[in-house]
């Protein structure tokens, strides 16, 4: 393996000749503390950048092994040791004489949700940061000067900072490795206390978004009424006060400012764990829990909405609903349908952000016969959904929730911010049950597997390119043609899930689509390779700008494609 002198003596000597020239550069190199990585050469002009691998022995980084000893563990290691390098990148960026900052090493910086991901890998044996650098040129040619600093200045300060256990405050590691245990001991406790989630007492719900950091001061800890409060042993914290959600069907009542909607959101947000001070640390629900939104305009491909849809003024067939631009309580009933067909277990629903006449049939119900609607509400379906599908259904509102108040296992009130069990209130009120929708036949169909997914309509390729897969932003993904809007997907939590989602739709098509296949046989294939080969499966050629979604948000953003077609198999 060549050393650092020598890597020093290629760049010099390359000094104002072609960008090209960088090629020279590939290679491993050993710079004392770390191996430095070079595969290949990108054109910064081109806007590409290079990925530089900077890969720390173990026994140089010093990190004790119970701190990697589970996979739990090991994810909240690299999680936090990419917050770090993210920072300390931040903190790098210098600005030349005409004040143009010189970000020559770009990290995105992680949200709040602790996610796996491909920039950063953690082994018994080294630590190896995944780094995206601008390689810098002058007029076309190499800039060595400024190549130095970012080789032999920027990188060992950033190795040296975030990467060696000892010059880390090892307090904040073992803190935040711990609460990472901890929340997902709460996750795993969940089933075999009939919950579908946990709220810790003290939770810290309301935000201005889910990505940004809350202003403490202004924020009111949530408060829970005494015989509400569970408690639940977690092997570092020792124990934690809160509230489960049962299984079954949960409403939760409460007006737009009471913490009713920030309850949901942090519900919705709590498929993932959250770092330290977050205020949704002990937030935490099941992993297939799925809020479906109304979604006006998106795309519907042959789903069976027959179970909420007697007709449709649009498409000739509930059975097989397909429209280009679906109106906002169509595309929240189609919404449902994928989500079970993809597996959920758990659908949350807020008022807020559905279509009032899919969540209940209203006041005026009484005045139209039950066998005349064309929209059959979720509330007349609900307990069906959960005797015939095994789901739980948690759905949140004011006006538009009381009819659920009949069927509701559990009805909780949000006050306040103080949240208070008001079941057997609900009950004394004795709301006439919603009528019944007649045979369960239609909720059955919707667990079946018939949509095939059509090979040649997943296409990803862009004029002379097989593949261009982008995400702009974290609510966008470019996929050949195609732009596939992720706004009504409220549970993507990175921009790199995004991206993502891009590949692992490419990848299921060269794998798996040599026929037409079911939606939830993708799914699961995809799930399988992932969890046994990790997100480097994905892709031929290291990355480090992935993190691994869940396979709702790649079902969503699938049937959202505009060039989806399915067939449909008999059933």
């Amino acid at each position: 393996m060549r050393d650092k002198e020598e890597f020093y003596g290629l760049l010099m000597e390359i000094e104002g000749k072609e960008y090209r020239e960088y090629a020279k550069l590939i290679g491993d190199f050993d710079f004392t503390r770390y191996v430095l990585k070079i595969n290949q050469i990108q054109d910064a002009a081109a806007g590409q950048s290079t990925l530089v691998l900077t890969r720390v022995p173990q026994v140089i980084a010093g990190f004790p092994a119970h701190l990697m000893n589970t996979p739990v563990r090991r994810t909240a290691l690299e999680d936090f040791l990419v917050r770090k390098l993210s920072a300390r990148l931040e903190s790098l960026a210098r600005y030349d004489k005409e004040g143009i900052s010189r970000r020559r090493i770009p990290l995105y910086a992680p949200g709040q949700a602790i996610l796996p991901r491909t920039s950063l890998v953690v082994t018994d044996e080294y630590i190896e940061a995944r780094l995206y650098v601008d390689l810098p040129s002058r007029h076309g040619c190499v800039a060595a000067d400024s190549a130095r600093e970012i080789f032999f200045e920027d990188l060992p300060g950033v190795v040296n900072a975030s990467l060696i256990f000892c010059n880390l405050n090892q307090r904040e590691v073992e803190d935040f490795v711990n609460l990472m245990e901890d929340a997902d001991q709460v996750r795993q406790v969940l089933p075999t206390r009939g919950w579908v989630g946990f709220v810790g007492e003290g939770a810290l719900l309301a935000r201005a978004g889910d990505t940004d950091m809350p202003d403490y001061e202004q924020m009111t800890p949530l408060a829970i009424d005494d015989p509400l409060a569970v408690e639940v042993d977690v092997p570092n914290a020792g124990r934690v006060r809160g509230f489960g959600i049962p299984a079954g069907i949960t409403v939760i009542l409460g007006d737009r400012y009471s913490g009713r909607v920030d309850l949901v959101r942090a519900l919705a947000a709590g498929i993932y764990n959250h770092v330290p001070g977050d205020g949704r640390e002990w937030v935490v629900s099941l992993p297939d829990t799925v809020q479906i939104v109304a979604e006006a305009g998106r795309s519907v491909q042959q789903v069976d909405v027959s179970a909420f849809l007697r007709e449709h003024p649009v498409c000739a067939s509930v059975k097989q609903f397909t429209c280009a631009s679906a109106d906002a309580c169509a595309a929240q009933i189609a919404g449902t349908v994928e989500a079970i067909e993809a597996g959920a277990r758990v659908l949350l629903f807020e008022e807020s952000a559905s279509a009032a006449e899919f969540l209940a049939g209203g006041s005026a119900s009484s005045l139209l016969p039950a066998a005349k609607r064309q929209v059959i509400p979720l509330a007349w379906r609900a307990r069906q959904m959960v005797d015939e599908l095994g789901v739980s259904i948690i759905v949140a509102g004011a006006a538009a929730v009381a009819e659920f108040l009949p069927v509701a296992d559990t009805v909780l009130l949000v006050e306040g911010f103080k949240v208070s069990n008001v079941t057997q209130q609900a009950r004394d009120l004795a709301i006439p049950a919603p009528p019944a929708p007649g045979s369960a036949a239609e909720v059955a169909a919707m667990a079946e597997p018939v949509r095939n997914i059509v090979p040649i309509s997943i296409d990803p390729s862009q004029e002379r390119y097989d593949a261009v897969i982008s995400a702009p932003d974290i609510r966008t993904l470019v996929f050949g043609r195609s732009v596939v809007d992720l706004s009504g997907l409220p549970q993507l939590a990175d921009v790199y899930q995004a991206r993502t989602i891009g590949r692992i739709l490419y990848y299921a098509k060269l794998r798996y689509l040599d026929e037409p296949r079911p939606v939830r046989e993708i799914l699961d294939l995809v799930d399988r390779d992932l969890s046994t080969e990790g997100l480097e499966s994905l892709t031929r050629d290291l990355r480090g700008d992935l993190a691994r979604p869940r396979r709702f948000e790649v079902a969503a953003a699938l049937n959202r494609l505009e060039t989806l077609r399915v067939t449909r198999s008999a059933g």
